[in-house]
C-alpha cells in the first residue's frame, strides 16, 4: 500500500468520499454526515487528508485530520478532528484504517495538536473497535451531531 497525502477536493478523495457518505445513508437511513467541511480545513499545518492506493494504484482507504480549537460546538483548544476515516468493502481486514490513523496521529502531533478526537455512531462497531482498540477513550460530545443519541465520541492524548 502506498500512503498518500491528497487535497480533499482530490478526485479520488471525492470518489471515496461519496463512498462513506452512501455508507452513512443505508446504516442510519439519512443523506449521510451533514457536517461542513471544506478543503481547506485539511491543508497543512491544519490538516491533512490521506488516501491509500493498492497495488493497481487504485484508492481503497482514506481519513484525515483537521484543527479544531475550543468553540461553541465543544472543542478544546489543541484538538486535531478526525474525518472521513474509510476503507472500501473490498479492502477490509487488511489493517489499513489502522495505518491511516497512525499517519494523521503522527501528522496532527508533529503540528503541534495535543488530542486527537473523533465522533463515529452507534451503528458503526468496527469504527468503535478500531478506535478503542487504538487508545482512544470516550470523551464530552462535540461536534455537529453532539446533541444526537447515536453518537459517539472518542478523544486519545498525542
Amino acid at each position: 500500500m502506498n500512503i498518500r497525502r491528497v487535497s480533499f477536493d482530490h478526485p479520488d478523495a471525492v470518489k471515496l468520499n461519496d463512498q462513506v457518505q452512501a455508507e452513512y445513508a443505508v446504516r442510519y437511513g439519512d443523506d449521510g454526515d451533514a457536517t461542513h467541511m471544506d478543503p481547506v480545513h485539511f491543508e497543512p499545518p491544519n490538516g491533512a487528508y490521506l488516501i491509500a492506493y493498492d497495488e493497481g494504484d487504485a484508492p481503497v482507504a482514506t481519513g484525515g485530520w483537521r484543527v479544531q480549537d475550543a468553540n461553541e460546538e465543544g472543542n478544546r483548544d489543541g484538538d486535531a478532528e478526525v474525518k472521513r476515516m474509510y476503507v472500501i468493502e473490498q479492502a477490509r481486514g487488511r489493517g489499513l484504517a489502522r495505518r491511516i490513523l497512525a499517519a494523521l496521529e503522527e501528522d496532527a502531533r508533529a503540528a503541534g495538536r495535543v488530542r486527537m478526537v473523533l465522533e463515529t455512531g452507534d451503528k458503526q462497531p468496527e469504527a468503535i473497535a478500531l478506535y478503542t482498540s487504538s487508545g482512544y477513550e470516550p470523551c464530552e460530545k462535540f461536534g455537529y451531531y453532539r446533541h444526537h443519541e447515536a453518537s459517539r465520541c472518542f478523544a486519545k492524548a498525542l
